[in-house]
């Protein structure tokens, strides 16, 4: 097997096509957007990334069979018949090498389609809280990408550190490739999988990429997540360790 390949059905018709990448990373945010993306839509694989640099596993499926773990290319339209390319995806590269191969055999991949615009989705770490009413945060590979973002509402120049993984990479990478690009990040905290960031960048994309999306399923993840989050609370402050650490805190401050 090659490092890095990818299987894709030549005869799918691509109009002038955007690619919307959202891979697992922090929150899982670039998954629940482009998962929800694609059932919203009903968007239509054409094609399968498959690499020795994903994990050494397969996915077992629903009817008893197996898998090769991969990155899954799907398109549909928006309001103006332009394509709306969603990689998807059940991992990234786990070495430095493999992000690299990786994600440049996707930008090649994208210029080879005739794309002219990238946007990768991810979350941006706002420490080991719940997020009531995330941000959208964004981060650009050039100005004109960027001016075009704020008017939808995502804010730059308040974020710092690091992009990690694809949701970085690719679009830096694009630049050189003469591709926009630039990453879009819903504000999260403690979760593992957060609904609520991922409606926020749904929000943003519905005139980013100028489409109505439905968000009841997505709002319907968002309950259940802050009721399980309300119950927690409910349960540690009714534990002994908790009662003892507020009396003590209370005698405290007096």
């Amino acid at each position: 097997m090659k490092t890095t390949k990818i299987r894709y059905n030549k005869k799918e018709k691509l109009n002038d096509p955007i690619l919307l990448v959202g891979l697992p990373g922090i929150g899982n945010v670039g998954s629940l957007v482009g998962e929800h993306l694609r059932r919203e839509f009903h968007a239509k694989k054409f094609a399968v990334l498959y690499s020795t640099y994903f994990p050494h596993q397969v996915i077992m499926t629903k009817n008893g069979g197996m898998r090769m773990v991969s990155n899954r290319f799907y398109h549909f339209q928006n309001k103006n018949g332009k394509s709306i390319i969603l990689l998807l995806g059940d991992s990234q590269a786990g070495t430095p090498r493999g992000q690299y191969v990786v994600n440049e055999r996707i930008v090649k991949f994208y210029k080879k389609l005739k794309g002219k615009t990238i946007y990768t989705i991810g979350g941006y770490s706002a420490g080991n809280q719940y997020i009531r009413n995330p941000r959208v945060f964004g981060s650009a590979a050039s100005r004109r990408i960027k001016e075009y973002l704020e008017k939808a509402g995502i804010l730059f120049g308040q974020t710092q550190g690091s992009i990690w993984g694809s949701a970085g990479i690719i679009p830096a990478l694009s630049k050189s490739f003469g591709i926009e690009g630039a990453c879009i990040m819903g504000e999260t905290g403690m979760l593992d999988i957060d609904a609520n960031a991922a409606r926020s960048v749904l929000e943003v994309l519905k005139k980013v990429l100028n489409v109505d999306i439905n968000l009841d399923n997505i709002d319907r993840i968002k309950k259940e997540t802050e009721k399980m989050i309300k119950d927690m609370e409910e349960l540690s402050a009714e534990s002994p360790e908790h009662r003892l650490q507020t009396k003590e805190n209370v005698t405290y401050i007096r």
